[in-house]
């Protein structure tokens, strides 16, 4: 069919071929001023940005970015493509490409510039969630060779001692089998949290059940390393809307940590990891891990969550703390940490809770002297 004998391109302005492009355009002057803009642009940055600088509608800046494309454009005449993050006017922050391209007056001078913006968030981070996950797998090959060794053995020491029919042998070999087999969990379960962005299965849970059943998973390994391990839990703490699976992998990663540091502090005769559950304050509950290890040099403190950082050296990933604070913050929560060298550390996870409670319940409900830092070594 030919459109133009049908009149068709007749009813097809420059702004509604503009408008229809599914990426944002403005056009902008030497100035950085808008001059155009159109109406997906509009929809997300805001109506009638005609004549605000460019810098203060994407960035809420009062200055010109360090790196422009349309400034190298006004300036060697050129196409030029950046990378950068905007902020849309509901506040959400996004990736996006920037291409900008020269618009010449008939004099040849650059009278305004076109600038595109393609919104690359979600590609983005499918590339981050594959590095992450390369890199958590190169990390975690030599874990899980040493795990499935450990397997290996101790599925050789239940059959020892089921051929010699010595029970006390083959639940020695099972003991081993059953570490083993918590541990390559483990290993997974935080390759998993931290490769992948997951929306958190909120229902109505008690963090005190969670905090209980994940702390009895690791008495036996606390007990076999001449670590204490205590569960402090106040009953009176109310339900809250959490991911009961991603509480439980939370704490299962500061207990494991603050396991491992009791293991490598040789300083102390005494070692004691506490798990408590109580009220922060009337409009929050909190979950803490404590230790009486060796604690955290400044350097270690300031990089704690960082991807990959470990303290450990060759023996931790630093997925652990990662994950912690990834699934903190999809539940909107808060994490403190107090740690001194030589003293310990007590991680702090803070959420909101929906009712307020009062004064008197707040005094009289807990079981044990809330972790406040006023009456902390720290």
């Amino acid at each position: 069919m030919n459109l133009s004998s049908d009149n068709h391109l007749n009813d097809l302005t420059f702004k509604s071929v503009i408008d229809a492009l599914p990426c944002y355009l403005m056009v902008q002057d030497p100035e950085y001023r808008i001059l155009f803009a159109n109406q997906i642009f509009e929809r997300d940055f805001g109506r009638n940005v005609a004549g605000d600088h460019c810098y203060k509608i994407l960035k809420n800046a009062d200055s010109i970015c360090t790196t422009c494309p349309v400034r190298d454009t006004f300036k060697d005449k050129k196409p030029h493509v950046s990378e950068e993050t905007v902020h849309l006017a509901d506040g959400t922050i996004v990736e996006m490409i920037a291409y900008s391209a020269p618009l010449f007056d008939v004099m040849g001078n650059v009278m305004a510039c076109i600038k595109l913006l393609a919104n690359v968030e979600k590609v983005k981070r499918i590339h981050r969630e594959l590095v992450t996950l390369g890199q958590s797998i190169a990390l975690l090959s030599h874990d899980i060779k040493n795990v499935l060794e450990g397997l290996q053995g101790g599925v050789y020491v239940v059959e020892e001692g089921l051929k010699d029919k010595d029970a006390a042998l083959s639940d020695q070999g099972w003991d081993i089998v059953k570490r083993n087999i918590t541990e390559i969990t483990r290993i997974t379960q935080n390759v998993l949290y931290s490769a992948k962005e997951r929306k958190p299965q909120l229902k109505k849970t008690s963090p005190v059940d969670i905090a209980r059943q994940t702390g009895q998973l690791f008495e036996a390994k606390a007990l076999s390393t001449g670590v204490q391990l205590l569960l402090q839990l106040n009953p009176d703490v109310p339900l809250l809307n959490l991911d009961d699976a991603a509480m439980s992998r939370m704490l299962s990663n500061l207990i494991w940590n603050a396991i491992q540091a009791c293991q490598d502090d040789g300083g102390k005769s005494k070692h004691i990891v506490s798990v408590r559950v109580d009220y922060y304050d009337p409009n929050h509950v909190m979950f803490e891990v404590e230790d009486n290890a060796v604690g955290m040099d400044k350097e270690a403190r300031e990089n704690l969550f960082k991807e990959f950082f470990s303290s450990k050296g060759d023996s931790g990933t630093g997925l652990g703390l990662m994950v912690v604070e990834k699934i903190v913050k999809n539940h909107m929560g808060k994490i403190e940490v107090l740690t001194k060298p030589g003293q310990g550390s007590l991680f702090r996870i803070i959420f909101k809770t929906e009712t307020h409670l009062n004064e008197e319940k707040l005094i009289h409900g807990g079981k044990h002297d809330r972790c406040t830092p006023e009456n902390r070594h720290y």
